[in-house]
């Protein structure tokens, strides 16, 4: 257990708007386990950053809006430039909860998957309050991701989510959108390179201030979910190779 104890374990934050909520969700971090907090702002109109500086996390602060994924980005970059071992995405909205981190990146610390995703179908999501319509349209993608990546998850829509090292050096997660459907490109690439994706059940909350996609955006989210499955079926029977989907260099292992 020592190895794995001083493994280097970061947190990013992508943020946008996350004032009201950020502090909480600091709070509920187990902070003898991680490393660093690194917090991207996107351009936030309200007191984000310094709220992330009175706080203590290093702040990024883009000087133009790039959208989620392009969010993602700089915060995967700044994380293996701090030496990670093992990066948490954890979304500063409050909606997910940050106590279960220990449990969300021990399979990667323990050198047994890649990818974890903090599932809130394992659970009782409408307890929660997720609204009906994103239940629905949650369980349609995710059944069709399944059948494309050939898995067994009980969702794939989650900002909660922690990634080894070895995986972020490998996949070509820059080449990815700057939208929402980032997340969804980023689990592609993992699943056509060989990486190991597992997952836990994290309870959620829905509430004023947590982060949504109202519906015109989910639809769009949604039909681009769609074309990642295509995407990925023709680059894996070899119809139609994407730059995308391949290692951006060899695997370590």
């Amino acid at each position: 257990m020592a190895a794995v104890d001083q493994k280097r374990v970061v947190i990013v934050m992508p943020a946008y708007n996350a004032a009201k909520t950020l502090e909480r969700t600091y709070r509920d971090i187990p902070h003898e386990m991680i490393s660093r907090v690194i917090l991207v702002d996107d351009v936030s109109r309200d007191d984000t950053v310094t709220i992330a500086r009175q706080l203590g996390l290093d702040v990024i602060i883009h000087r133009q809006n790039l959208g989620y994924g392009g969010n993602q980005k700089t915060c995967y970059d700044a994380a293996l430039e701090a030496g990670a071992d093992a990066v948490v995405m954890l979304h500063p909205d409050y909606q997910y909860d940050a106590t279960r981190i220990p449990a969300l990146v021990a399979p990667i610390l323990a050198g047994e998957k890649d990818l974890m995703l903090g599932s809130r179908f394992l659970g009782d999501p409408l307890a929660g309050g997720m609204p009906r319509w994103k239940y629905v349209s949650n369980r349609f993608l995710t059944w069709a991701e399944n059948v494309a990546f050939g898995l067994h998850l009980s969702e794939y829509h989650t900002g909660f989510r922690a990634y080894s090292r070895t995986l972020l050096e490998t996949i070509p997660y820059r080449l990815n959108s700057n939208d929402f459907v980032f997340d969804q490109e980023l689990v592609a690439q993992a699943v056509a390179v060989g990486m190991r994706v597992g997952e836990i059940a994290v309870p959620t909350r829905y509430f004023e201030e947590a982060s949504s996609v109202n519906f015109r955006r989910s639809v769009v989210y949604g039909l681009s979910t769609l074309r990642v499955v295509l995407r990925f079926l023709l680059h894996r029977l070899r119809v139609r190779r994407s730059r995308k989907l391949s290692s951006r260099k060899p695997s370590a292992r």
